[in-house]
């Protein structure tokens, strides 16, 4: 192996290593949000089954199975 063929190979290296890095932190990003949605998500589903009670229902359709099951 040549000096140069490791040089280029340690570049490379590095180059992945920062896009392995980068790949990393959009990950753990989406991640976070990905949790904020799904608290926000059920707020909401829980906001209108409280609504759907309120307007006379007697069970709130988010705790309903669909038709099909």
């Amino acid at each position: 192996m040549t000096q140069d063929d490791r040089t280029e190979m340690e570049e490379r290296i590095a180059h992945l290593m920062a896009a392995v890095d980068d790949l990393s932190d959009m990950v753990a990003a989406q991640g976070i949000e990905i949790d904020r949605l799904t608290r926000r998500m059920a707020m909401l589903m829980e906001r209108e089954a409280d609504r759907e009670l309120e307007a006379g229902g007697t069970v709130p359709l988010a705790d309903q199975k669909p038709p099909h099951w």
